[in-house]
């Protein structure tokens, strides 16, 4: 398992450092020299603070999901397959050093029912991926489409698919180095074995309606949730008993890192989603759902599987059930 080390700074002690608490004390560094004994007190408590609210991946219970950009500084990191999954332009303009651009698009549209075997054995082999090669995947669109393409890569069988956390904002508030030459790779033969494990159908779900036996967990908006916004849909709503959390509360705003495990319990437990029970996520087209599935996964949750149709199927069939909760406030 990889584990990359923290670099110097504020909390270079800890397992892949605490890397936004330490350009937060690089920051403020000179007015805790310069200031008065006020100023320095001051200063001195929100680096601490800014310390304490910032997690590292190896606080999380499933540490070998994520990765932190200080790892792309220790030599074992060139063992993985960066794939950058923004628009091509943006890849094209500049990119982590060596990352191969994946189309996140293609992907969204191209996974269907999860049975092409076949095609998806040579869409990613040919980014020169075989089932035991270690991927990370980054964007920046706060997890969103990386997600989305982890969920399929270990849908189809690699192994080893990990997030850049932060993504390309955090990557680019480090000022690391970047490039805009395509790497030179060569493609891998890769035979696809899809995990019907990682996937949840409508039948599965309307199975268990009766019983319970999956948590259903909407990463929707809560007015898509309340069937205030019907997002174009025949009907608008909500699978009857599925818990509401939008997939964007897992993610700080303004760094785009995976919020601290702390706060991710907290989250999952005030919408009622309890990590021990076989769930199925789901949203409109796959894409937030995937980010849940992957904030479960990182909590520690070992049943997980995307209802990857969601509501764009849900909520134009004929025979699914449908409810309108109330908004919370």
């Amino acid at each position: 398992m990889f584990h990359p080390q923290g670099q110097p700074g504020v909390a270079a002690d800890r397992p892949d450092g605490l890397e936004l608490g330490s350009e937060v004390a690089a920051g403020l560094d000179p007015l805790r020299r310069t200031g008065g004994p006020a100023v320095k007190r001051l200063v001195t408590a929100a680096v601490v603070l800014a310390v304490a609210t910032t997690a590292s991946s190896a606080d999380y219970p499933r540490p070998d999901l994520l990765v932190e950009p200080t790892a792309f500084a220790r030599p074992e990191a060139a063992r993985f397959v960066v794939l950058d999954a923004r628009e091509k332009a943006k890849y094209t303009a500049g990119h982590v050093p060596g990352a191969r651009w994946v189309d996140h698009a293609g992907w969204a549209k191209g996974f269907g029912d999860g049975k092409d075997a076949a095609g998806w054995s040579e869409r990613i082999g040919a980014l020169g991926i075989t089932a035991d090669t270690p991927v990370v995947v980054y964007d920046d669109n706060r997890s969103k489409d990386s997600a989305r393409i982890w969920w399929i890569l270990r849908y189809w069988g690699v192994k080893d698919v990990r997030l850049l956390n932060g993504g390309w904002v955090g990557w680019a508030a480090g000022k690391r180095p970047t490039e805009s030459a395509e790497p030179r790779f060569v493609p891998a033969a890769f035979t696809a074995v899809a995990a019907p494990d990682r996937l949840a159908t409508k039948d599965d779900l309307l199975k268990s309606l009766g019983g319970g036996s999956i948590q259903i967990v909407d990463a929707r908006s809560e007015k898509e949730f309340c069937g205030i916004d019907a997002q174009n849909n025949k009907r608008a709503g909500a699978i009857p008993g599925a818990r509401q959390l939008e997939w964007i509360e897992l993610i700080d705003p303004a760094t785009h890192r995976f919020r601290p495990p702390a706060d991710l319990a907290k989250l999952f437990a005030a919408a009622g989603v309890r990590l021990d029970r076989p769930t199925a996520t789901h949203c409109q087209s796959g894409g937030r759902a995937a980010v849940m599935a992957y904030g479960l996964e990182l909590m520690g949750a070992k049943d997980v599987r995307n209802y990857y149709k969601s509501w764009s199927e849900w909520g134009n069939a004929d025979d699914t059930p449908v409810v309108k909760p109330a908004p919370k406030k």
